[in-house]
This record gives structure tokens, sequence and C-alpha cells, in this order.
């Protein structure tokens, strides 16, 4: 057994559930109620099946190694080759990745016209979202990293909101167009260092000089993923227009490849560039922190509120990652899961009260919690755990990334700090006009409390937000070994010049 490709498995094991879909399809004369419940079938058969893989992988992997473990290396185009592995960065993103795909598909039971197409596009995503974190060839990072793409667009372009083709087209253009100057840099590392084998990249030198324009490449690509200010523009546009499946995997999943970039590439390959870009990433990333808190605070769309929550949260992960310390790192890593879980249930939340309402203006609601006491309650747990109160997993991602920075720049620290603040304001307004007071849209008098597939949503995600919250170690300790070699080796890198 030990000689099976599990990683390989679970790579593709979404993707062959798609081509399964895309057959069962084929043999069938015409859609219908009961066809698409097939599909559907199928989707999440594939995606528990993935998990239950993941979980294998997990039982087997040892936390304490700091190496790559799962390695599988096939010669593809020499010198590309069909190289993948996990450590414990890399596992963690993965575990992230297919626990929330068999919720994306229950959450898609709205879904009704083209119910297949939808079905074998979420797993394709699924198959190139596992790739990017267990990818160890520069080629075949980018084959995974932009064949994402295509899923999500259509995905926002097909079954988006009315302003669905304009979203999706800024949204490609907006990620694609980054990736063409990453695409560039590999091509010259490849050349400079003779191999694209990204553990082997990790351990060149590469000139200082040259350093500075492979970080900047790479920057354009991962900054616009993750997304940064001032180039997040497209990501209010693309959750407001994606169904409630598509704004999940936007905000748990595909922003973290940006962080996973910079973690995986920048600092290990670029530390001199990376020492070098530290200041202006500590001012992009409190002007995100505090900007899109401010500008959260004046939206009316519910999904655009929390698209921009988003960006401010993922200005501490950049933050936490150019810190170049251990507390920042392993601040930075926590951070993306724990956001991933929270990000991904506030938009379930969105989703639950827009099917029984088709609207997200924060103004068509208020006095939620007299005809859904217990979405109130659910929906109470995430925003605290947006707003990081101690005892939820987003307290503890917020403080290491913060103490990381204290120790660098006392004044970056601040400015988190007073983000922190911004995020409570907003957060907790949107939660008071939406479920408290009393009911004034007689709408809303109908409103149903939650069912037991919203109930199936919400139980592992509240689950996972108060575990890490009260015992981070289960990521801390699965992400050290990892972390560590990513802050030695820039350490290292920076004490040799």
């Amino acid at each position: 057994m030990s000689d099976f490709p599990l990683l390989s498995a679970m790579i593709f094991t979404p993707a062959a559930g798609a081509g399964l879909i895309i057959l069962a399809r084929q043999g069938m004369r015409q859609e219908s109620p009961a066809q698409d419940g097939v599909m559907r079938a199928i989707a999440l058969v594939a995606t528990l099946i993935t998990l239950g893989l993941n979980l294998w992988v997990l039982r087997a992997f040892d936390a304490q190694a700091s190496g790559f473990q799962f390695v599988e290396n096939v010669p593809w185009a020499p010198p590309f080759a069909y190289h993948v592995g996990l450590d414990g960065l890399s596992l963690s993103l993965v575990l992230l990745t297919t626990a929330l795909m068999p919720l994306c598909i229950l959450a898609s039971r709205t879904i009704t016209k083209r119910v297949a197409s939808y079905m074998a596009l979420f797993l394709i995503l699924e198959s190139t979202m596992i790739g990017v974190f267990s990818a160890l060839d520069l080629i075949l990072f980018y084959v995974f990293f932009e064949g994402g793409l295509i899923p999500m667009f259509i995905i926002i372009g097909v079954w988006g909101g009315a302003n669905r083709v304009y979203a999706a087209f800024k949204f490609f253009l907006y990620t694609l167009l980054g990736s063409i100057l990453m695409l560039v840099a590999m091509i010259a590392m490849a050349v400079m260092a003779g191999t694209t084998s990204i553990p082997e990249l990790m351990r060149f030198s590469f000139a200082p000089q040259v350093q500075i324009w492979l970080w900047l490449a790479f920057f354009a690509s991962f900054a616009v993923k993750l997304p940064m200010w001032p180039v997040h523009t497209w990501l209010p546009d693309a959750h407001v227009e994606a169904p409630t499946a598509g704004s999940v995997v936007l905000a748990a999943i595909l922003l973290k490849m940006g962080g996973y970039g910079f973690l995986r590439f920048s600092l290990p390959m670029f530390p001199d560039a990376s020492a070098y870009f530290t200041p202006m990433m500590f001012a992009l990333s409190v002007i995100a922190v505090i900007y899109a808190s401010l500008v959260a605070f004046r939206q009316t769309d519910m999904k655009k509120l929390i698209a921009y929550s988003s960006v401010a949260h993922m200005g501490f992960v950049t933050m936490g990652i150019f810190s170049g310390n251990t507390l920042g790192v392993q601040g930075a890593i926590f951070q993306m899961i724990s956001h991933g879980i929270i990000s991904g249930a506030l938009f379930l939340c969105v989703g639950v009260v827009y099917d029984r309402m088709h609207t997200r203006e924060i103004a068509a609601y208020g006095g939620l919690v007299n005809r859904m006491p217990v979405y109130a309650a659910f929906f109470l747990l995430f925003t605290l755990g947006n707003v990081g109160l101690p005892g939820t997993s987003g307290f503890i991602g917020e403080v290491l990334t913060m103490t990381g920075a204290f120790t660098v720049n006392a004044w970056v620290a601040l400015g988190a700090a007073l983000g922190m603040i911004l995020s409570a304001v907003y957060a907790l307004t949107l939660y008071r006009r939406v479920t408290l007071g009393v009911i004034e849209n007689p709408k809303l008098q109908n409103m149903l409390d939650l069912d037991g597939t919203e109930w199936a949503l919400f139980v592992p995600l509240a689950a996972a937000a108060l575990l890490l919250g009260f015992a981070p170690h289960y990521v801390l300790e699965f992400t050290k070994a990892a972390a560590g070699v990513v802050v030695d080796g820039y350490s290292a890198a920076l004490a040799a010049r």
C-alpha cells in the first residue's frame, strides 16, 4: 500500500467525478429533477471520497517532519515533471479545501438549471485547488493555478446574478494578467537554475538584483489573487454576482492561494527582495485593514460587506507573512484557515436568507431573531469570529499576526489593532440591522428557521470555529515544522548576505 499514489488519487478523484457526471448526463435524454438529484449525489460522493482520502493522508502524515511527504515525481516533459508532495502548510490548506467542498455541494441545492454542468465544474475546480497546494514543480503549479480560473469564470458567468458577465470577465482578466508575469519569471528561474523543482529552487540562491524582478513578477499574481489593496476591486463584484457556493470557494480557498504563494515562493526563494519590500508590504497591509473596514461599513449589500471584510482580513495574513518570524508566519497560516471557515460560514448565512427573500439588501431585513432564532445564533457566532472574539478561531490568527508584526514594527501592529476595532463596528452593525429589533418588513413574517440541510452546513463550521479558538494547537503543532522551514531559510539567507 506504500506504493499507492494516494496524493494523486486525492487530486484527481473530483475530476473523475466530473467525468462520471458528464458521461451520465450524455446518457440521459433531458434534464429532470430526478436526474439532477443523481448529478448532485455523484458530486457529493466524489467530494466525500476526496475528504476521506485526505483524512487517510492526515492520519499517516508526520507533523514533526520538516520535508515534503507523499512525494510523487514522474518525468513529464524534462525538465518539467509531475512532481507533487505535501508539508504542513500545504496539507492544512488541502484539508480546508476538501472539508468545505461537500458543504458547497449541499449549499448548491437551489441551482436548478444545467445542474450537471454546475456540479462538474465544481469538481474540476476542487482538483485544481488541491493541485495548487500539492504541486512541487513550477510549471505544474502554474497549470493548476491558472486552470482554476476557467471553472470559476464559467460558474460566475452562467449561474451568477444580473451583472454576472461583467464580474466574470473582471475576475478572469485581473487574475490572468497578473499570472502572465509570473509565468515569465518561472521560465527565467528554470533557465537560471536548470530546474523547475520547487524544493530545489527553495535552496537555490538567486542574485539580489535578480530577486527584485522575480519577486515583483510573482507579487503581480499573488497580490491580485489574495487580493491586496489596490488590486482588490474584482473581489466585491465577483462575490456579489457569484452563486452562494461560488462565494464560499472564492473567499475560503481561492484567496488563500495568494498567501500560500508568498509563503512557498517569495520568502524562501527571494529572501533579499522580500526583506527589501517588507516596508511596502506592511504599508499595503495596514491600508487594506483600515480602508477595507471603512468601505465595508458603508455597504448596503450583505455580500459586498463580507467581501470587503475578506480584503481586510487578508491584510493580517500579509502582515504576518512579511514579519519574517515564527509567530507571524504561524499566525498567517492560522488566519488563512480561520478565515476560510468563518468567511465561508458568513456567505452561507447570506445565502440562507437570500434563498428565502431573494434580496441581499440589508435594509430589507431586521428582527430575524423573532422568526429564525437558531439562524440568529449561528450568525452571531460567525460574526463574533469575524470580529476576533476570544474563544473563536478569528482571535488566534489576528493576535499571532499582530504579535509577529509588533516585534518588527510596533506602528504596523497599532494600525492593525485599529482595523480590529473597525471590524467590530461594521460586523456588529450588520448583525444588529439584520437580526435584532422588531420585524418591519411584512415579508419576513413568513420566514422559516433552518432546515436539516442548513443545520448540516452550519454545525461543522461552528464546531471548527470554536475548536480552533479553544485548541489552536491542532493547527499550530501541525504547521510548526513547515513554518520553521520558511522562517529559518529566510533568516539564514539574509544572515549570509
